[in-house]
């Protein structure tokens, strides 16, 4: 017998065989295709699992996982202090865990608009680590890295900007098959695209996950106990994810329906959670389910190049998190509070989600004061379309808008090895709507689809291999 003890926000990962049939798990896959990722401990198979987060695990002489039991239940838990001490300890806290992640080491920190990476450059910018700093920005996008150059300038960090361009899933969609294992869609992980330059860095990554999902509400205010399981079913479907879902759930002739099965999956995990604060309750679903199994599972590719390294899913920072009142946590309050009283110089600078203002001003983001604003940059987007300069805005557009990504996408949607797998007629219903009805609203769907073609031609590549071996 040995045991494994899973992080409060394992970083990675932790597959395990359990006692079931060699099969494939359709209910499960019915729900990644929803979603964008597994539920709990579903993986494609009947037999293989990943162990839960916040766990001790048994596993048995010959390998198999045969029991776990929670070392951590996520709580609200509010301690009477003040909004002072709170930012105090975060300080204390976050310095720390900074530290000790990256000792001397040089730091790697991808730098955006928001708060979060702004708040390590505050950290490591008194820690004095030597830090290298890059951004990127889609090819014809917006330039996201004008503010990450202001943050890097303020902060006295080397700058790099890098330009995620048009179609570069392609020549890379097997080796971050490799990567995640299929795991995740391959269409979010734009730095992907970037891999071979990340690789000729010094250092440890500091990565900034997590900073918006502890430091904010993660409910309306009005949002009543009695629809918080319609609201996280809503949360965690994406959009068309519902509707493939249900087609591959009848065409597999699974019984029951689709949708009643996801909403109890749902349910049963928001039972388990004894937190009677909706925002806190929410933020614990979210912590425990989307993030190991969607957002971590792409963090192999930074450590494809480098080690990495999270301070804000640190389990210390977990436990805080736990301890702190929602007002105090609402509205990026603390976070906001640090970088005035050890950055001024970074609260200055303009704040991506609240533009034109900054952290001393952003209140201000309400008419009228920013109807002068929103009025020029309306008209900078109307005229840029005039003249056929339509700005990318997402990574999917990258990927599938034009002949040469079409033919691409074709070619794995409709390959023969996944007749077998999805029937045509449910392939072919999705691609024409993303096609001719709605590209927004399907593109879901079809990097799904995507992802399970590419993952099937691995796994009948890796069985006959395995049969191949075998015979010899």
């Amino acid at each position: 017998m040995k045991q494994i003890k899973t992080s409060i926000i394992p970083i990675e990962q932790q597959f395990v065989k359990v006692r079931a049939p060699h099969e494939l798990d359709l209910k499960a896959i019915c729900v990644f295709v929803a979603a964008g990722f597994f539920l709990e401990s579903d993986t494609y198979w009947k037999d293989l699992k990943v162990l839960p987060p916040g766990t001790i695990n048994t596993i048995d002489e010959e390998g198999f996982w045969i029991e776990s039991k929670p070392w951590f239940n996520w709580h609200y838990s509010p301690r009477d202090i003040t909004f002072e001490q709170s930012v105090e300890e975060f300080t204390e806290l976050f310095h720390t865990i900074c530290k000790e992640q990256v000792g001397d080491a040089p730091v790697i920190l991808a730098l955006s608009g928001g708060l979060d990476s702004r708040t390590q450059a505050a950290a490591f910018s008194k820690l004095g680590n030597k830090v290298t700093s890059y951004s990127y920005s889609f090819e014809n996008g917006y330039k996201e890295s004008g503010i990450s150059r202001q943050i890097a300038k303020a902060s006295g960090f080397p700058f790099q900007e890098f330009t995620i361009p048009k179609g570069y899933l392609w020549d890379k969609i097997d080796e971050l098959t490799r990567i995640n294992g299929g795991y995740a869609e391959f269409t979010n992980p734009r730095q992907m695209a970037v891999l071979d330059k990340l690789r000729t860095m010094t250092g440890i990554f500091s990565l900034g996950h997590g900073g918006d999902l502890f430091f904010d509400k993660a409910a309306p205010d009005n949002l009543i106990k009695s629809r918080e399981i319609y609201q996280l079913s809503k949360k965690v479907v994406k959009k068309g994810g519902l509707e493939l879902g249900m087609a591959l759930w009848e065409a597999w002739g699974i019984e029951g329906d689709f949708e009643e099965y996801l909403i109890e999956r749902v349910k049963s995990i928001v039972n388990r959670i004894a937190i009677d604060n909706v925002s806190a309750s929410i933020r614990a679903f979210i912590s425990s389910t989307y993030v190991p199994r969607w957002t971590n599972v792409n963090l192999r590719l930074f450590s494809e190049a480098h080690p990495i390294t999270l301070p804000y899913f640190d389990d210390r920072m977990c436990e805080y998190i736990c301890s702190i009142p929602e007002e105090f946590l609402a509205d990026r309050k603390i976070q906001v509070a640090y970088l005035k009283e050890q950055t001024p110089e970074l609260a200055r600078i303009t704040w991506q989600g609240q533009k034109p203002y900054n952290l001393y001003n952003y209140h201000r983001n309400k008419v009228p004061f920013n109807l002068p604003y929103r009025i020029i940059d309306k008209t900078k987007r109307v005229m840029q379309e005039m003249i056929g300069k339509k700005f990318t805005e997402r990574n999917w557009e990258l990927q599938f808008l034009g002949e040469e990504n079409d033919a691409h996408l074709q070619e794995y949607l409709f390959s023969k090895e996944m007749d077998t797998f999805i029937p045509k007629e449910v392939r072919t219903k999705f691609y024409n709507d993303f096609k001719n009805k709605d590209a927004v609203w399907y593109s879901h769907p079809v990097s799904m689809m995507l992802t399970l073609a590419v993952w099937n031609i691995m796994r009948k590549e890796t069985t006959e291999c395995t049969e191949k071996a075998r015979r010899t």
